[in-house]
């Protein structure tokens, strides 16, 4: 199977999964109030993080044909799958070098552009242009930050409540390999592991997902420790409810409101750990970390070339600030104790 076939194919899957959620909510009265006291909450940071998903998914829908070569193109460039966001862009959207946003001439030499006054935030060094570059990294983005948290924060939460709940000799091991990876200088031990495994994306999450489960599972794991002592744990146990129940009805919704500002913490500290290896050669192509790393040297030229970093910084700030204002809103209406002094 193609991989742009697969990336349909996950996509369709996605909306699916997130059409049915929608339903199941509306159906049910406390989700639906919760649904909406979060769009009170945060209206523009769900309107930013909404625009943010559309542009992944439509640089994820991708097809075979469709388009016209132009003038001077490659048409041979038309033959290979192309998203949404590639044909918002003519097919040869390039220039020979620099050139300012809206400029009509490149920035040294001082040639005419292909198409002048339509690169809105320039080209970079080979030509590029930089907006169609930084939509691009977000799917990139998106990918680091959701598919590694969709790695880590289970295998933290079944590994940490499973130690905190049961104990024992299965405590000891836990708490012995959460101790060993933490020991380790976590930089070292992603590079390693990259260096293993490859510079792919699916290998960068693997190797991201990996290191980033420790801290959020020693955390689930202390705070199961003070759940599965409380009253109305004990008394589900007299009653003769099964400890998977307890652990179902008692002990993870009193735990989702650390689940929510971890998955959120982790997921801006693993878009920021991209960026840290872009800076060290071993990041994604394509990336806005990638983009920074290639600023660094862009803004000792004379006239300095800001527009490259500003956009890559811009997009990537704009991301982590929405999300964590989204989790905030999230942990404050999820939250039972939250919900309780509410009352």
């Amino acid at each position: 199977m193609a991989g742009y076939v697969l990336s349909n194919l996950v996509v369709v899957g996605l909306l699916g999964a997130a059409s049915l959620a929608l339903l199941a909510a509306r159906r049910n009265r406390l989700w639906r109030q919760a649904g909406a006291e979060l769009v009170r909450r945060r209206p523009f940071a769900l309107g930013a993080l909404a625009l943010y998903l559309s542009v992944a998914l439509l640089d994820s829908v991708s097809w075979v044909g469709g388009g016209r070569p132009t003038a001077g193109g490659d048409a041979t460039a038309l033959s290979e799958p192309r998203s949404v966001i590639d044909r918002l862009f003519p097919s040869d959207f390039q220039e020979r070098s620099y050139s300012a946003p809206l400029a009509d001439r490149e920035l040294y030499g001082e040639r005419e552009l292909r198409y002048p006054g339509r690169h809105l935030l320039g080209t970079d060094i080979i030509g590029r242009d930089v907006l169609y570059l930084t939509l691009k990294g977000t799917r990139v983005a998106l990918l680091i930050g959701g598919l590694t948290s969709l790695i880590a924060v289970p295998l933290a939460l079944v590994v940490g409540v499973a130690a905190g709940y049961v104990g024992g000799r299965l405590d000891d091991v836990v708490f012995f390999l959460m101790s060993t990876l933490a020991s380790m200088p976590t930089l070292l031990l992603l590079v390693a592991l990259i260096m293993v495994l490859g510079t792919g994306p699916l290998q960068v999450c693997v190797a991201l997902g990996v290191t980033g489960w420790v801290g959020l599972a020693r955390l689930l794991r202390g705070e199961t420790f003070k759940l599965r002592e409380l009253d109305y744990v004990q008394a589900a146990r007299v009653l003769g409810v099964s400890e998977l129940g307890i652990v179902w009805r008692h002990v993870l919704p009193n735990l989702m409101h650390l689940v929510v500002i971890s998955f959120v913490l982790l997921f801006s500290g693993l878009v920021l750990s991209e960026v840290m290896l872009s800076w060290l050669g071993i990041g994604i192509a394509g990336s806005w970390g990638q983009m920074i790393d290639q600023a660094r040297t862009e803004l000792s030229r004379e006239p300095v070339v800001w527009w490259n970093l500003a956009a890559a910084s811009t997009a990537l700030f704009g991301l982590i600030l929405a999300v964590n204002q989204v989790a905030d809103a999230v942990r404050d209406v999820l939250d039972p104790r939250t919900l309780r002094e509410g009352a």
